[in-house]
């Protein structure tokens, strides 16, 4: 017989399936018996789990058979299962079953095709005779019952006999009472012969009047049996469960959604994947029938009181179910109670009642009708309004948007929106703040352009947005709201988008107030995005619609973020006029966000104009005082810009430690994705890996079970992407394409992730790939950073050269004129870069690091390719410059890089003691942080050079570096060529091609090629 292996995999079952083959004595060595009854809810992988265990059970030797209880209702045939079972056995195996079963002729009676009705009495009578006649049937009955359940264990211990067997009976909940009685016998009849025997039931279907439920008791009860729950899937096997199903990378949000609807369930994790990837979150089908097939069990009273229940969401209390269903208090709790037997409902905390599965809730919402949904809803909204039953705004919102009760909403959300700000949600504020924009637009009449152009509010009738504000001042404040919870939710391009929105529809009539509120509003969020909207003339607007005297708390604002927009346009001395003038008007109003805005603009001066020591005691003293004031905002950014200042100096301790403060403080206040929170999170990533603990840089950017946005997503799977890289990770290609989608829209993951995909595609030898990683990320960071001077040029430049360099062994020799040529451009847009700004100060070490590096590498594809080749001192001489330019910048692994090519050229110039040196230190790096590009590169440099001209002896058999050298013989290549491809001298090439011919008895360079093709070790 063989096992029927279709399904899915079987992820996080290890154990649960080692159990089962311990208990029923699956083994290789030795077969032996056992019961087992496994349960476990619909779905959650009680077949997938019997699948394996068969294919186990079939690897060790053991036959199987499977029978089947289906779900007949009250029409259920008797002993289905077991006809299953044994009408497969005597199809499968005829010669073995056939005898056993004549041996045993009441097996018979079970065979598909034989079956005969039982109780053929259907005429009733009262005689005695009839009586009696009953009366012997049912002893009859009895005796043949009893003779068939002996038959049954007989064959299946005959069979067993044979051949060491596994019965499994799925799905007895839904099993006749004949079934569940012979398998009653069954589990308290022990086996002689190896027969395992499993029986599956589905858990959550066994209510309390469920005929199963007393027959579980009484097997439970046996000796013989052991029972097994299967528990739900834990969040992390869930996780491996989805990247087997879809092996492409999801983003984090879809799979923590996965996570938190499946809740474990294998079955639901499956179709959730489904629906996702068909780009839908609604019930797949499948799934909506088999958990609607749950209500079908209850009466119409409870079916009533659970639909009440799921328009109120996953919970509910009783206090506020029982006012919304009109429903007697008595027949209330007996409709609950069946809903609670039947596993529908469970009893949670504070008299609350939940669905057992946030699923099924959702599948008996879906399937209300829409007049269904607006009553329940309604009458949730009148019973929260009266205030007899406590509720949240959030709830009011919903369910008022639900019953279209538009002004009840649009207060509701309002409400719930500064609630969530209050308690650190900004992303469930945001949602609110914009569903209540969505209500007022459809709410207002547009007469006089609408409330979003300028319109009066006042005219949705009890709606009042904000009671110190009304007409476009209303609508302006709530945008800006939302505004603002977007920023904190990490979401700044939404929050651009839905301020220019506004600001577009606002009417030439409104108040200019109205507009200026706006344009700072928008300018600000400029600075946290890379748009095409110019910051200055957004502030230079509202500088002018807004009087320069009497001082006011707008005026303040307003030079607070003209001074931010005009630093690097008209430099640093207008901005710091401006900031200052922002400061101190701030102060004289009492504004001390205002002020610390404007004290953050004036360090940033400081720092762009070299003043390190100022503008960090600036960004300390504003740090301090936002914590006084509970300002995070102003607490993160001031954070986030000394962190990046240790950074620029190469005070890596202290800037890790700073931006480790920055990521905490930003998730405790609820933040975690604010930019500032995760530029802190992102820097300190970068800290570590350039430290070299590439292992708590990984830790950093892990956002399993975090719900990024997808900006912040992708930021940090840049710097992820970094070591992935180094260590050659199969994953690194496909993480470069993820992150390629945001390389148009956000500068610092084009530049992080740019340079770690030029290794990657350089490794893989696909260095045309490599030079347009290159031209597309500068590309992107000259359109997005317009006007500031892009300092990557030259750390990218640094990485093609040295990826060309690699590549140049690779090439035909017609081709290397033009690959060495090649590089010219990339010196030549580095150069641009260091030429016109300054190079000195701490700020620069790291430019000047990587401006080494490109003269090194330079000079290197020069060398390798002879075109205009340099003089082996001038090469290793800017090696070592490179080696000491690391060393002062402190990054870890491009020290390592360094060394290890300076270790290439010195070999190649003769000096194998000082080569061997920096390659073992290289090496030693290289392993600690598990960077196996860089090993590979390692491997390729070999042993110390040969100075000798010593033979070997005369042998056929030549080394693999002897095959090579000799290859690149027979493709004409010079000696000299020869030693830059292999990073070995010339001398010692002339040294192997002279052993090369002593091995094969030849007297020069082109017999030895034709000797070494003659006999096939060279082919042509």
């Amino acid at each position: 017989m063989t096992s029927d292996t279709r399904g899915g995999p079987l992820v996080g079952r290890e154990d649960e399936l080692s159990e089962l083959c311990e208990l029923l004595g699956v083994d290789e060595a030795v077969h032996g018996s056992g019961s087992v009854l496994l349960g476990g809810d619909a779905g959650v992988g009680k077949t997938r789990l019997v699948q394996a265990l068969r294919e186990r059970a079939a690897a060790t030797g053991r036959s199987d058979v499977v029978g089947h209880c289906l779900d007949f209702g009250d029409s259920a045939l008797p002993y289905l299962p077991f006809s299953e079972i044994f009408g497969r056995l005597l199809a499968e195996i005829p010669d073995v079953v056939g005898p056993v079963v004549a041996a045993h002729p009441s097996i018979n009676r079970l065979l598909p095709g034989q079956r005969v009705r039982s109780g053929v009495g259907i005429v009733p009578s009262t005689t005695d005779h009839d009586d009696r006649l009953r009366g012997d049937r049912a002893a009859q009955a009895q005796s043949s019952r009893a003779d068939l359940f002996e038959s049954v264990h007989a064959v299946l211990e005959e069979l067993a006999e044979r051949q060491p067997l596994l019965v499994v009976v799925e799905d007895v909940h839904w099993a006749d009472q004949a079934s569940r009685e012979l398998i009653s016998f069954l589990f308290s009849r022990p086996f002689e012969a190896p027969v395992a025997l499993v029986v599956t039931y589905r858990s959550d279907d066994v209510h309390r009047r469920h005929p199963l439920r007393s027959a579980i008791a009484e097997w439970s009860r046996l000796t013989t049996v052991h029972r097994l729950h299967l528990a739900p899937l834990s969040e992390g096997e869930v996780r491996t469960l989805i990247q087997t199903l879809h092996p492409l990378p999801l983003p984090e949000r879809d799979i923590q959604a996965i996570v938190s609807r499946a809740e474990g369930n294998a079955f639901f994790t499956e179709e959730l994947v489904l629906a996702t990837q068909m780009g839908t979150r609604a019930l797949p089908n499948d799934l909506a029938d088999l958990l609607l097939v749950e209500l079908d069990h209850l009466d119409e009273r409870s079916r009533t009181v659970v639909r009440a229940a799921a328009a109120a969401g996953r919970q509910v209390t009783h206090q506020l179910l029982s006012r919304v269903v009109s429903v007697p208090a008595p027949d209330l709790d007996l409709a609950l109670r069946q809903a609670v037997e039947s596993h529908i409902l469970v009893l949670s905390h504070d008299d609350s009642y939940a669905f057992r599965h946030a699923l099924l809730a959702e599948a008996i919402y879906d399937d209300l009708l829409p007049g269904e949904r607006v009553r329940l809803h309604a009458a949730y909204v009148s019973v929260l309004r009266s205030g007899e039953v406590p509720g949240t705004a959030a709830e009011l919102a919903r369910h008022a948007r639900a019953a279209r009760d538009a002004p009840t909403a649009i207060r509701a959300s309002i409400e719930a929106g500064d609630d969530a700000m209050a308690v650190g949600a900004p992303e469930e504020a945001a949602r609110h703040y914009e569903i209540a924009l969505e209500l007022l637009a459809r709410a207002v009449p547009q007469a006089g352009g609408g409330a979003a152009a300028g319109g009066s509010v006042r005219a949705v009738g009890p709606v009042e947005v904000d009671d110190a504000d009304s007409g476009e001042h209303a609508i302006v404040g709530l945008v800006l709201k939302a505004s603002d919870a977007l920023i904190a939710s990490g979401d700044p391009y939404r929050s651009v988008k839905l301020i220019a929105d506004h600001l577009g529809m606002l009417s030439p009539e409104a108040d200019p107030s109205a507009r200026v509120r706006l344009l700072v509003g928008l300018a600000a969020g400029t600075f946290l995005t890379e748009t095409d909207l110019d910051p200055l003339e957004l502030t230079g607007e509202a500088m002018s619609l807004v009087p320069d005297v009497p001082p006011s708390p707008l005026r303040a604002e307003v030079l607070s973020v003209h001074a931010k927009a005009t630093i690097h346009r008209l430099g640093g001395q207008d901005a710091a006029r401006f900031a200052t003038q922002a400061h101190d008007m701030a102060l004289s109003l009492g504004l001390p966000r205002v002020a610390a805005e404007a004290t953050l603009t004036l360090a940033q001066i400081d720092n762009l104009t070299g003043d390190a020591d100022a503008a960090r005691s600036r960004l300390e003293r504003v740090v301090a005082q936002a914590r006084a004031d509970g300002d995070v905002t102003a607490e993160l950014r001031g954070l986030d810009q000394i962190g990046r200042l240790h950074f620029g100096q190469g005070e890596f301790p202290e800037a890790l430690a700073v931006c480790q403060a920055a990521d905490r403080r930003a998730r405790e206040s609820g933040r975690p994705w604010t930019p500032y929170g995760v530029d802190a999170r992102a820097i300190s990533a970068i800290t570590a890996y350039t430290i070299g603990d590439w292992d708590a840089a990984l830790r950093t950017v892990d956002v399993s079970g975090q719900s990024p946005p997808p900006m912040a997503e992708a930021l940090l799977a840049a710097v992820k992407l970094s070591v992935l890289a180094g260590r050659r990770d199969p994953g690194a290609p496909e993480l470069v394409e993820i992150t390629r989608a945001w390389w148009g829209r956000d500068g610092m993951t084009a530049l992080l992730a740019g340079g770690a995909a030029i290794d990657v595609r350089g490794d893989r030898h696909e260095i045309d790939d490599a030079v347009a990683v290159h031209d597309d990320v500068i590309g992107n960071l000259r359109r997005l950073w317009q006007g500031s001077t892009i300092w990557v040029q030259v750390r990218l430049s640094a990485l093609v050269l040295g990826q060309l360099a690699n590549h140049a062994p690779r090439v035909a020799r017609s081709e290397l004129a033009a690959l060495g040529s090649s590089g010219a451009r990339f010196v030549a847009a580095a150069a641009d870069v260091w030429d016109h700004q300054s190079m000195t100060g701490p700020a620069r070490v790291e430019v000047r690091a990587w401006r080494a590096r490109v003269l090194a590498e330079h000079l290197r594809l020069r060398w390798l390719t002879d075109v205009d080749a340099p003089a082996e001192d001038d090469l290793v001489r800017a090696w070592r410059e490179s080696v000491a330019a690391f060393e002062e910048w402190g990054d870890v692994y491009e020290l390592a890089r360094s060394r290890a090519r300076l270790a290439v050229v010195l070999r190649a110039a003769g000096d194998a003691d000082e080569a061997r040196t920096l390659a073992d230190a290289a090496r030693a790096t290289a392993r600690t942080l598990g960077a196996e590009t860089l090993l590979a590169e390692l491997r390729g440099l070999g042993g110390p050079a040969r100075t000798t001209s010593a033979r070997v002896a005369t042998t056929s058999a030549l080394t693999p570096r002897e095959r090579e050298i000799l290859g690149l013989v027979a493709q004409g290549r010079s000696n000299a060529e020869i030693g830059r491809r292999l990073f070995i001298s010339a001398k010692t090439v002339s040294v192997h091609i002279s052993n090369i011919m002593a091995k094969l008895g030849a007297r020069g360079r082109t017999e030895a090629v034709a000797v070494a093709r003659r006999d096939g070790v060279l082919s042509d």
